[in-house]
């Protein structure tokens, strides 16, 4: 499997296809996900005739199970080291979720030359926890109950938000899919449960306001309007007026993963956004 090891030892795994002097796209993942869960667009842009890269966050997927570093500042960090190990220069990073934390902090952060656009989709900025700045955020006690459910049964839990809220397939007359269902908790399991647990903090917690000001490439910022997890008024409303060159498109009753329930209507508006 392709990987890299970064500063302090942790092993990194990535996918990387299509041809070399390719305009690159970089896929980053939701919590508790791995660069699987990007599938369906890596297979479309590929198709277009992109360079796709997506990697598994530490503490995911196949990247090592790691106790330390579990915060943004050094999965910003561990992506820098990638895009330098590729050499990826005029990039687009995509990110959904978590994911897109992680964007807005590296692109903040990216050497001149090597971002080009970004993608911020259901994306957790500027910062989800309620607090006196923050008056509309979630309460800290639903992070912690997150905690609790991870800690006491992290399968059960994992099979309950597939099932449920992240798809919107709690939704009356949900288009429900068994299989989407157990991708998304074959790839939670196959993390390590301490660097999902630190996480948890790192999503919710980190506040992204100064990254989203930094940013100076143009953004697209794409939100459900019944995102469950990371509701719209408190993220993609909020962060959209921060960006200097900011875009946001907002999808009528689409769920949190939306990449995956409706990919027939993000990848086309994705693929517009690319070539602008």
């Amino acid at each position: 499997m392709p990987t890299i090891t970064v500063q302090d030892g942790t092993e990194i795994f990535y996918k990387h296809w299509g041809p070399r002097d390719a305009r690159p796209v970089v896929f980053h993942h939701g919590w508790p996900l791995s660069a699987d869960d990007w599938d369906g667009q890596m297979l479309f842009f590929l198709a277009h005739g992109y360079r796709v890269i997506a990697h598994d966050r530490r503490g995911h997927g196949r990247s090592t199970q790691t106790d330390t570093g579990n915060e943004m500042d050094t999965y910003a960090a561990d992506v820098a080291e990638l895009v330098a190990a590729l050499d990826l220069r005029n990039a687009i990073h995509v990110g959904h979720s978590t994911g897109g934390g992680e964007v807005a902090h590296y692109v903040a952060r990216a050497e001149p030359g090597r971002v080009a656009k970004a993608v911020l989709i259901g994306a957790v900025p500027p910062v989800m926890v309620k607090s006196e700045t923050n008056p509309g955020g979630l309460p800290i006690e639903v992070f912690d109950g997150f905690r609790a459910a991870l800690a006491a049964n992290r399968a059960q839990f994992y099979r309950d938000v597939a099932a449920g809220p992240f798809y919107g397939f709690n939704r009356t007359g949900a288009d429900i899919s068994q299989g989407v269902i157990d991708n998304w908790w074959r790839q939670g399991m196959m993390g390590g449960t301490k660097a999902h647990y630190d996480c948890i903090k790192a999503f919710s917690e980190t506040d992204f306001t100064q990254d989203l000001k930094a940013i100076d490439v143009p953004v697209l910022v794409m939100h459900g309007t019944d995102d469950q997890i990371v509701p719209i008024a408190d993220a993609a409303l909020l962060s959209h007026p921060l960006l200097k060159h900011g875009t946001l498109k907002t999808y009528d009753g689409f769920p949190h993963g939306m990449c995956t329930t409706h990919a027939d209507v993000i990848n086309p508006d994705l693929l517009t956004f690319f070539e602008a």
